[in-house]
């Protein structure tokens, strides 16, 4: 998972900003996801540290996330269901903890850090018996399983992906929706191009480009919001939700 990070000065933008994320990669592949895997290692599992220090934010965050969720659950033509949701980059189990599991019967968690779903047993506490599955595995080789879940929650994680495994991963997601079914993404967002972050082997695209590539995975963009109220030193945060 990525977190809510310090925005660069406009100088620095332009200094370090990429048409495509492409041309932001020095090296390798391997060496992009492995570096970002190493980087999380190191991380502490605490909320504080799944924010990048803004733990102070995650009470707006949430409270952002379920106003927007909440439009789209319920019963009745084009609604989505409360049975099952998924959360991607889960971390230590913060948003599965304080949004998924008050709205949905079961959740399952998936991470690239084995700490953090350790963590995630004992944090989520007697709620946690109703998380189904713990699945450690970056999302460039996770498979959701087949119409399983309502909504796919993707938070602060995209950054971690290159641009087809991006592409990729949303249609693998696409088709582990249940009838209208849901794939929210919620992340950091450019002002322009590909910012790329070499702390912790991330980048953080623009808008533009997020729409292309959700285009391409064959979804389409049924609402978008910005975050309010968060700290004007980070980087505007948008949500969307995809079908």
């Amino acid at each position: 998972m990525t977190d809510c990070k310090k925005r660069l000065s406009a100088r620095a933008r332009k200094q370090r900003s990429c048409s495509k994320m492409e041309d932001c990669l020095i090296e390798d592949q391997t060496t992009f996801y492995s570096k970002a895997e190493h980087y999380w290692k190191e991380v502490p599992p605490t909320v504080d540290g799944m924010l990048g220090g803004y733990g102070s934010i995650s009470s707006i965050d949430i409270n952002g996330s379920k106003k927007f969720l909440q439009k789209f659950l319920g019963e009745g033509q084009g609604k989505t269901g409360t049975g099952c949701a998924l959360d991607c980059g889960a971390g230590i189990g913060r948003i599965t903890k304080r949004l998924l599991l008050p709205l949905f019967r079961t959740v399952d968690l998936v991470d690239v850090t084995q700490e953090f779903l350790d963590k995630a047993r004992t944090y989520l506490g007697e709620e946690g018996k109703r998380v189904e599955n713990y699945f450690c595995c970056g999302l460039q080789d996770f498979q959701p399983q087949p119409e399983r879940y309502d909504v796919i929650w993707i938070q602060w994680v995209i950054g971690h992906l290159t641009d087809d495994h991006l592409v990729e991963f949303l249609r693998r997601c696409r088709s582990g929706l249940r009838p209208d079914g849901l794939i929210v993404v919620k992340d950091n967002v450019a002002y322009e191009g590909v910012i790329p972050d070499d702390v912790d082997s991330s980048v953080c695209r623009n808008l533009n480009l997020l729409r292309q590539l959700v285009s391409k995975a064959g979804l389409d963009i049924i609402c978008e919001e910005q975050q309010q109220n968060f700290p004007e030193e980070i980087y505007q945060v948008h949500t969307i939700a995809l079908r």
